[in-house]
């Protein structure tokens, strides 16, 4: 006997199975949804609809579409922090880590566009709990950034502040370049702007702790 995503399961593992399955189908067909419009004009009787559940299935999963909104942030973002954190302790400085941070960026909007879309507009969207949960994340990879920073000999004399200063100067360009990659189909003109872009931060980096120019005389 077939089961629908809203039929009981017969034992308990593969309740929690079939649970799970319609948790991922609500948050897929949200995002497709999402592909066409924000997530503040977006009505949970769309994605119930487009998964074929009963609007009350819904509930079993999210409090309400904000909910839905912070578990794909989650779901966009959540990965990658291992991954960029990997990236930079693995490059270094210079030419080698600002390809591999510029080619990880480019890997994960071809992989993920609906993802990386999703994050671009609400950003600065409407709903103020998915704004928050992005927030949130771009923090958390400054902090780990940060931390991977301040592992390094470069980092020698820097301050925790400037070390954070610089992380957030990293993932906003991330941020920045995914976005812009969303916008043309020709990516390597993107990625090489934001190879210029790093390097020039880097050039930064390696004299922030020069001496403060003498104070003119009156």
């Amino acid at each position: 006997m077939s089961h629908t995503l809203d039929d009981p399961a017969p034992a308990p593992g593969a309740r929690r199975a079939q649970k799970l399955r319609t948790r991922q189908a609500l948050l897929d067909a949200a995002l497709r949804l999402l592909e066409e419009q924000s997530l503040s004009s977006l009505g949970l009787r769309e994605v119930t609809r487009a998964v074929g559940v009963a609007p009350t299935a819904f509930y079993r999963h999210f409090r309400d579409t904000a909910d839905l909104g912070v578990a794909l942030v989650e779901e966009a973002l959540g990965s990658l922090h291992t991954t960029l954190v990997a990236t930079l302790a693995a490059t270094g400085d210079g030419e080698e880590r600002i390809a591999a941070a510029v080619e990880l960026i480019v890997a994960y909007v071809r992989a993920y566009p609906a993802h990386a879309r999703f994050i671009a507009r609400e950003q600065h969207g409407g709903v103020r709990r998915v704004r928050e949960a992005i927030g949130a994340q771009l923090a958390l990879f400054a902090r780990e950034v940060a931390a991977q920073f301040a592992r390094e000999p470069e980092a020698a004399g820097w301050s925790e502040d400037d070390l954070l200063m610089l992380a957030r100067m990293y993932v906003d360009h991330m941020v920045m370049t995914a976005s812009a990659l969303l916008e043309t189909a020709d990516a390597e003109p993107v990625a090489d702007t934001a190879r210029r872009q790093l390097r020039l931060v880097g050039l930064g980096r390696r004299h922030w702790l020069d001496t403060t120019p003498a104070s003119t005389d009156q």
